[in-house]
């Protein structure tokens, strides 16, 4: 029987691609207390599971939500600690929307009690399975790379200032992976002239790329958050667009193969 959190397809390689903000499903019993816009789900990391097909067939392990982010961010600690201190974030349970539109109808924001209820139903599952097979693939491999996909729109004015780099690359300011391991993948887009990128700006990782990537052990995590204009429509219906991913693709496939490349050294 299918998961109902969470799809894990466990796959022959070192690689485990993460994608926390795939999910679109709202469960109705939360759904009742939103608004109108949350319906939408405007803040989907679209169709990240189609942009990287080519590493599912090649063997790399995928693990994917259900439900939305907007039930709860797979992404965020669980005591919903602000993981950029001093800049503008949306939390563990968020009560609004990247354009600041409130998700929940007035008064009916979630409780500390119904926040620490969505951790065990939704948020304690994902995170079980990303950290079990995570080992299996170590115990198979001797090593193991998380890639953290995520896509966000290319302009947010909460969040940044003007358009953002194209492809935003985080280990935890070196952390989280081999050290030299984020300029490197950032250098060889930059290298390829068709877009820009950066290395542990704006995005540096979220939770889950600072609290598994460990490579004194042998596990480096790596967070990716693409600019959705570079592979897809930013506004509603979010078409993907075939044109501009076939340029996105090879760049993805190089990156993830320097990422194992530092990880086996």
């Amino acid at each position: 029987m299918p998961n109902p959190i969470f799809s894990l397809q466990q796959g022959s390689t070192p690689l485990l691609i993460s994608i926390p903000h795939m999910g679109t499903r709202l469960d109705p019993q939360i759904a009742a207390n939103f608004t109108q816009v949350a319906g939408f789900v405007d803040d989907t990391d679209w169709h990240l599971d189609r942009l990287y097909a080519f590493a599912r067939d090649a063997g790399a392990s995928f693990l994917t939500p259900v439900y939305s982010r907007y039930v709860i961010d797979l992404n965020r600690p669980p005591d919903d600690e602000n993981l950029y201190p001093g800049q503008d974030t949306t939390g563990l349970c968020p009560v609004d929307t990247f354009n600041k539109e409130p998700l929940y109808l007035a008064g009916r924001e979630p409780s500390a009690q119904e926040k620490a209820r969505r951790r065990k139903i939704f948020w304690e599952p994902y995170h079980s399975a990303l950290e079990a097979e995570l080992q299996r693939i170590k115990d198979k491999h001797g090593y193991a790379v998380l890639w953290e996909a995520h896509s966000i729109r290319s302009q947010i004015s909460r969040f940044f200032p003007g358009r953002l780099t194209d492809f935003n690359f985080g280990t935890a300011n070196d952390t989280s992976a081999h050290p030299q391991l984020c300029t490197a993948l950032a250098s060889q887009i930059e290298q390829d002239g068709q877009f820009t990128a950066a290395a542990n700006g704006r995005f540096k990782g979220g939770y889950i790329t600072r609290q598994y990537g460990k490579p004194a052990e042998h596990i480096h995590a790596v967070q990716l958050e693409l600019t959705q204009i570079a592979y897809m429509q930013e506004t509603r219906p979010f078409a993907y667009d075939p044109d501009k991913a076939d340029k996105v693709t090879p760049l993805l496939e190089q990156a993830l193969e320097t990422a194992l490349q530092y990880a086996r050294r």
